[in-house]
């Protein structure tokens, strides 16, 4: 069993940190006080190949596995959480496009959204339905046409920012079974969007309501078949799991870097603060919790790439241990920076803001509690 990442690997890693490092890293605390991605930043992510990950080769995109792709959001977490998060979930919705969609939706939509030309969010939380999601509300009626659809969608990054949405909507019966996923673009008629929410974390994403009003879409925009998009929307999270996951982890690893450096210069009691043992017993503690949540992520990331059986199972566990350890880490690189990790100017308190959702989304992580329970119990 080999532990160490291939050269491609590697190279694939440093190209982001270094992408990071360069255009977001410097930025990060101003778009997050103007609540925003400038929208210009996202062809030259898309110059990378990171507009299609694991969109395979043949349709336009990178052809990453599962693994090496959360290299890249660890990577560029280190940089900004928020913005490295955003980009996972057109990921997302890139992958259902090539998996799912028609011909002829993926050549309308894949080469714009491969190259970051168009942003794609994914819209499946209601307000009455979170976890619950089978429970949604939002109807598509039939038309001649194809469809008009009716509901409001919440917590929606990108919300009234991107360029095109894949909307969960109920077509059929209750349940999952009656739920199918639609392509619904910026502009068309009866689409809508709530007043920006003023979060806690994840400031510089655009999060809004998303409301459909007798909004029209050709059946073309259908993605895959009618009664499947609950399906569908499961089946990508046990990426979208990994890929938090990576953020929580490269956000860890980047304020431990933080806090060394800060700990070397700070000066108490005629010495600099990284020389009294309990201090580092703690730093020590941080790390290996670090490294403990790099080997569960990326052990799990290979169970999916290699289709292994209970892949989604470790998929769940490890979006629950990393994002777990990710705040825990967080929270005392901010204690180790005593008052000062309090103020916005060392960059620790955005940290742990941002890092706080990443234990909810995806599937929070008392859903993943549930989904290793009834795993455990099933085999008994």
């Amino acid at each position: 069993m080999d532990f160490g990442l291939s050269e491609e690997s590697r190279a694939i890693y440093d190209m982001a940190f270094d992408f990071g490092q360069a255009e977001i890293a410097p930025f990060a605390r101003d778009w997050e006080a103007q609540g925003t991605i400038p929208k210009e930043l996202w062809p030259r992510v898309g110059d990378l190949g990171f507009g299609g990950l694991y969109v395979s080769e043949d349709a336009g995109g990178t052809g990453l596995g599962r693994l090496d792709a959360t290299l890249v959001f660890e990577a560029l977490s280190r940089a900004c959480p928020s913005v490295a998060a955003f980009l996972s979930i057109h990921n997302m919705c890139a992958r259902m496009i090539e998996t799912y969609g028609s011909s002829d939706l993926k050549a309308r939509v894949l080469p714009d959204a491969l190259t970051l030309q168009k942003v794609l969010s994914y819209a499946l939380t209601e307000p009455g339905s979170g976890s619950d999601a089978a429970a949604l509300k939002t109807r598509a009626e039939r038309t001649n046409e194809g469809y008009r659809v009716t509901g409001t969608k919440a917590f929606i990054s990108g919300g009234g920012y991107s360029d095109a949405y894949l909307v969960m909507v109920r077509t059929g019966e209750a349940g999952p079974k009656g739920i199918s996923t639609l392509y619904i673009e910026d502009g068309s008629p009866g689409l809508s969007f709530g007043g920006l929410e003023d979060k806690m974390g994840w400031r510089s994403q655009p999060t809004r309501q998303v409301q459909m009003d007798d909004c029209p879409v050709p059946a073309q925009n259908l993605v895959g078949e009618e009664g499947q998009g609950f399906k569908y929307a499961m089946a990508g999270l046990d990426g979208g799991r990994l890929n938090i996951a990576a953020c929580s982890l490269g956000a860890a690893a980047q304020a431990i870097q933080m806090t060394l450096a800060y700990m070397a210069d700070r000066q108490a009691f005629g010495k600099s603060i990284n020389q009294f043992q309990a201090l580092q017993f703690r730093l020590a503690d941080m790390e290996i919790e670090l490294e403990a949540a790099r080997v569960f992520l990326r052990q799990a990331a290979w169970k999916l790439d290699t289709g292994a059986p209970d892949a989604s199972i470790h998929c769940a566990m490890a979006k629950k241990f990393v994002t777990e350890a990710g705040s825990r880490i967080v929270d005392q690189c901010l204690q180790l920076h005593g008052g000062y990790g309090y103020l916005a100017d060392y960059g620790i308190e955005k940290l742990v803001r941002d890092l706080r959702v990443h234990q909810i989304l995806e599937g929070t992580n008392e859903i993943m509690r549930l989904i290793v329970a009834r795993s455990m119990v099933g085999r008994t």
